[in-house]
């Protein structure tokens, strides 16, 4: 019997040597396989020692077994081994700012895992068990990951009970936020902006230990309420801006933690609570562009509020209107509806407020008719009453009065509920009198709502003259034609008074046939005025492009008359007629770069010479230049690409389309309310964490470098997936010069040496540009300063050829002035240059010799 213990012992020794052996094994050849699988593999990856290579720690058993592989910011290409998890030891895995590609592996089951870093990387799938099994992991990101198939946040990821940290914005998430997040009490940071989620925020967020939420900027959009930010009493920073809620802003005083809270950009109704204006840590808080109503909400001095472009019945801060108030009460008890925010604005609820109507008088509320709008609510309070021997109205005009007895009984000043589907008419009498405001007889420009560049209120003509003689400022004129008293705006530009008419009559009223090019927010349509001036007009019909196209028409307004340069498309004029928004501009008869470098066969001409390429980025680099750096206030302009570049007969390049542009303040980062601009031209760091810098510019100026080299797009989904993006596949070429010749665009003339090495040193220029950190990007000044010599080589003349124009460099400049007198006409080059100095230079006067002589010049 003990020979039979004996003999079992030893048989599960073997085996578990055996076991081991097979564990270690595993180890060994999934390294192997990874050592293959990238490139380049770091140096220090020979041999079979795996835990001696760079980047990889081994824990103390024997054998030993790979705990960590950190290979974070390597430049690394390639993809992972499929049997990565057959590393049973594995805590961290960190393998982000790469260019690693292709399939995740699964990582089930993995039970020690503690820290997954996948982001920045250019990985395309996630697999379905993924997280299944991750009982221990505590940090996980996988943001910027542009290239991943869309996936959804899978119900498994309650395995991973311990998670501290999960962030994954840019990752191509879809669908729903799972209702899972009672299962992580340690959750402290949820990072998921810039996806794809929709519908409301999860229940489970509620009482949850989270600090740092961002949901902000989802394609289509979350919906519902804040409802349960109000029980997440560890908040810190919240930004939810750029998606659809809806509703009012709940009571955040329990949140005595937060510090940051982003809602802009959202439908909002309501009055701002008076709770969120005490909150002891807050510093910044955007509430732009929502609906919000009610009186103006005033912050403490050391918070940084932007609470522009929204409902408040008045600019300043105090009450409302007693009516306005009461009226709001109502608003308020069925939940703030939308109908209602869009019509109850300003501090006057008998000017054409919808559902209200007043007295003869127009002075006092007489009733409140919210029938067939299938609202919802609680008890709806009632106003005070009404002077003695008045009548409150019970019915809406034409209604049968026998209908008031369905109403619910008033009770202590309040009417029961208001049923879905049910009518209700609600009779409330002030008896608080005012003056009602008159109506404007004259619309006239208000503010530019786009804080960022800087609030101003335009001044008819006061806004400046421009250096070329241009009136920078635009007036708004009327007139009234015999029984037509319609208001008619115009724009000034110099002397000439253009109307809306003209405007029209010189489009052939906005016919097709002159329409130059189509945006988001409006079309472009070619004038010609009748003194022979070419203009290009943009028409934007605000019904149709929302606030955002507003907003834009507001930009471009705010930016162009404030700053004029060679290389920046002038603004000419603007003019506001009913819901239509014109912008007239400067005619750039070439068209747009993209025209020229994408579709140039299409358009019959003639491909771009490498000459006109680098001469057309040097424009480009100074207008920009000039933006960032030389103007009054800086810009950033946060759309630069080819569609966006103007070209003129001669070729030479104008920057357009600035309704993106925004302040960049000292230099200092700004926070954005969404990302905006171009996939493809988007910098890194901006479409990851919507902040903005004058480098994002720099990063779209390099993409449209390799534009202008390659003669492909920056985003090309005909494209095999590793070629499709330009900026990753260039960075590629840049590895060798065999690999670079064959990039270059190939309807290029690139036999001499001299092309050959400008566009070298573009490409290089380039790839700085285009450096994945902002600080390793140069300034515009610098690529100014590359491009320059590039196109205006000057070269200092030869002591020779200065003897052929027979001038001795010991005369004094009178007499060198009679030499080149005398001398007129023995010299083709010499004489168009002075008879263009002729012609700015008076005659010379006798004793002019004498006078000049005298000068002491210096």
């Amino acid at each position: 019997m003990a020979h039979e213990v004996a003999n079992h012992r030893l048989l599960l020794c073997l085996l578990s040597c055996l076991l081991l052996s097979f564990s270690i094994a595993d180890d060994a050849a999934v390294m192997s396989k990874l050592a293959t699988s990238i490139s380049p593999a770091p140096s220090s990856w020979t041999g079979t020692d795996f835990c001696s290579w760079n980047g990889i720690n081994c824990d103390n058993s024997n054998p030993k077994r790979v705990t960590a592989i950190n290979l974070a910011s390597k430049s690394l290409t390639g993809n992972l081994p499929s049997d990565l998890n057959q590393l049973s030891q594995l805590k961290t895995l960190a393998l982000q700012s790469n260019f690693l590609s292709g399939d995740l592996p699964t990582l089930a089951n993995l039970t020690v895992l503690e820290e997954v870093f996948l982001d920045g990387n250019n990985f395309t799938s996630i697999p379905s068990d993924f997280f299944l099994g991750l009982t221990n992991l505590q940090s996980f990101s996988i943001s910027d990951n542009l290239d991943l198939s869309s996936w959804v946040l899978p119900n498994h990821l309650t395995d991973s009970s311990n998670l501290q940290t999960f962030q994954a914005s840019n990752a191509k998430i879809m669908g729903s936020i799972p209702d899972i997040f009672d299962s992580f009490p340690n959750l402290q940071n949820l990072r998921l902006s810039y996806n794809n989620l929709t519908g409301n925020l999860p229940k489970s967020f509620g009482g949850s230990e989270i600090q740092n939420l961002w949901l902000n900027n989802q394609e289509s959009g979350l919906s519902g309420t804040l409802d349960v930010l109000s029980s997440m009493t560890q908040l810190s920073q919240v930004w939810l801006q750029a998606n659809a809620f809806t509703g009012a802003i709940p009571d955040l005083s329990k949140c005595t933690n937060l510090n940051d809270l982003q809602l802009r950009d959202n439908q909002f109704t309501g009055i701002v609570p008076p709770s969120l204006m005490s909150l002891p840590q807050l510093s910044k808080i955007s509430l732009r562009n929502n609906k919000l109503q009610g009186p103006l909400p005033v912050f403490g001095s050391n918070v940084t509020a932007d609470i522009t472009s929204n409902s408040f019945c008045s600019p300043n801060p105090g009450p409302c209107d007693p009516q306005v108030t009461a009226l709001l009460e109502v608003a308020g008890a069925v939940g703030y509806p939308m109908s209602l925010a869009e019509s109850w604005q300003g501090n006057n609820a008998c000017d054409s407020w919808s559902f209200v109507s007043c007295d003869s008088s127009g002075k006092n509320v007489t009733t409140v008719s919210l029938s067939r709008q299938k609202l919802s609510g609680q008890d709806i309070p009632i106003g005070p009453p009404g002077p003695p021997g008045s009548t409150p109205s019970s019915t809406d005009p034409g209604k049968n009065p026998s209908n008031s007895s369905k109403k619910s009984p008033v009770s202590g000043g309040m009417v029961a509920g208001i049923v879905v589907g049910v009518l209700v008419f609600l009779a409330i009498v002030f008896f608080v009198f005012f003056k009602c405001c008159a109506k404007k007889k004259h619309q006239k420009f208000g503010r530019v709502e786009n804080p960022e560049i800087g609030q101003e209120l335009m001044k008819p003509s006061v806004i400046g003259t421009s250096s070329n003689g241009f009136n920078g400022g635009f007036s708004e004129l009327q007139s009234q034609s015999s029984g037509d008293h319609s208001e008619m705006h115009v724009f000034e530009g110099g002397n000439v008074v253009i109307s809306i008419q003209v405007l029209r009559q010189v489009t052939n009223n906005f016919s097709e046939d002159n329409i130059l090019g189509r945006g988001g927010f409006g079309v472009v349509y070619k004038g010609e005025l009748h003194d022979g001036t070419k203009i290009a007009v943009k028409r934007m019909e605000s019904g149709v492009m929302g606030t955002k196209g507003l907003n834009e028409f507001q930009a471009e307004i705010a930016v162009l008359t404030k700053v004029r340069h060679r290389h920046l498309v002038a603004l000419l004029g603007y003019c506001i007629n009913g819901n239509e928004r014109l912008l007239v501009y400067e005619y750039m008869p070439q068209g747009t770069l993209s025209q020229h470098l994408f579709e140039w066969s299409e358009h019959k001409t003639p491909s771009l010479s490498w000459k006109q390429r680098v001469s057309i980025a040097l424009d480009v680099g100074r207008g920009v230049e000039y933006l960032h750096s030389l103007a009054q206030q800086s810009f950033i302009h946060r759309d630069l690409k080819p569609s966006n570049i103007l070209l003129g007969d001669d070729m030479r390049a104008k920057v357009a389309d600035f309704g993106l542009v925004k302040n960049a303040p000292d230099g200092k980062y700004s926070v954005e309310t969404r990302l905006a601009g171009t996939f493809g031209y988007l910098a890194p760091e901006y479409a990851a964490t919507g902040r903005v810098t004058t480098k994002v510019d720099v990063f779209a100026f390099g993409v449209v470098l390799m534009e202008l080299i390659t003669g492909r797009k920056a985003l090309d989904e005909t494209m095999p997936d590793e070629r499709c993006h330009l900026v990753t596949w260039f960075r590629r070429v840049l590895i060798s010069k065999e690999n670079m010749l064959k990039a270059i665009d190939q309807t290029l003339e690139t036999e001499d040496e001299e092309t050959l090495d400008s566009i070298s040193k573009v490409a290089e220029l380039a790839g700085h540009c285009t450096a994945r950190e902002p600080f390793q990007r140069p300034d515009m000044g610098h690529a100014v300063n590359v491009l320059g010599p590039l196109v205006e080589q000057w070269k200092p003349s030869r002591p020779e050829e200065e003897d052929g124009y027979g001038i001795d460099l010991h005369m004094s400049l009178p007499q060198a002035l009679q030499r080149w007198q005398a001398d007129e006409g023995t010299s083709r080059t010499f004489d168009m240059s002075f008879s263009q100095t002729q012609s700015s230079i008076p005659s010379k006067p006798s004793g002019f010799a004498d006078s000049f002589d005298s000068m002491d010049c210096r």
